[in-house]
């Protein structure tokens, strides 16, 4: 949570900006989302994750079925039982943020590009996002979570986002049974202009 509390405002977001926290599991961050004004929608498919979610904040939630999931509503915060990869497009065009901090490196190189064709390419124009990898020797870990690194991330998003680091950390003194030689964390900024 360090890391969003520090670069969130970077983005600049009007309140009530409606947030996307794909693969959010039972994230804290999206409490601090709705805490600072925006209505957070949270997808994940394990439905225990959501309603452990749900229990451990003592929300009460309506729930409804869709084409894409279960929906749980609460005031601030909707969450999604269901696969990110098909949420429709008239939803993510009403979402103007992404935090991704455990999406793209919960997912193997080959489904990658799928994740941004799907969930990032239908974000409107102007949205922003703020996405956090880790790095590390790949060869001397199996995934997930995956190292992506700084290479990938400006190729995969030239087309259509601007890219700018935010940070970069050695957190390997933090993490000693990561089990590789090397462990950063980086965060960017993505801005949508195409």
């Amino acid at each position: 949570m360090p890391l969003l509390e520090r670069h969130w405002p970077t983005l600049g977001l009007a309140a009530g900006s409606r947030v996307l926290v794909p693969l959010c599991g039972k994230s804290l961050d999206m409490v601090w989302l709705a805490a600072k004004g925006h209505s957070v929608l949270g997808v994940d498919i394990s439905e225990l994750a959501i309603e452990q979610f749900l229990s451990e904040h003592r929300l009460e939630a309506q729930v409804h079925q869709s084409a894409m999931g279960t929906h749980y509503g609460t005031e601030r915060i909707e969450l999604i039982c269901g696969d990110a990869f098909a949420l429709d497009a008239a939803t993510l065009s009403s979402c103007t943020a992404l935090y991704d901090r455990a999406a793209m490196i919960a997912l193997p190189p080959e489904l990658r590009q799928r994740y941004l064709d799907t969930v990032y390419a239908r974000l409107p124009q102007g949205s922003e996002a703020l996405l956090i990898t880790l790095e590390y020797p790949q060869d001397e870990k199996v995934g997930p979570p995956f190292s992506v690194d700084e290479t990938e991330v400006r190729a995969r998003f030239q087309s259509g986002w601007s890219v700018t680091v935010l940070e970069r950390r050695d957190i390997l003194a933090h993490e000693p049974n990561f089990g590789t030689s090397a462990l950063e964390t980086v965060v960017y900024r993505l801005t949508r202009h195409d």
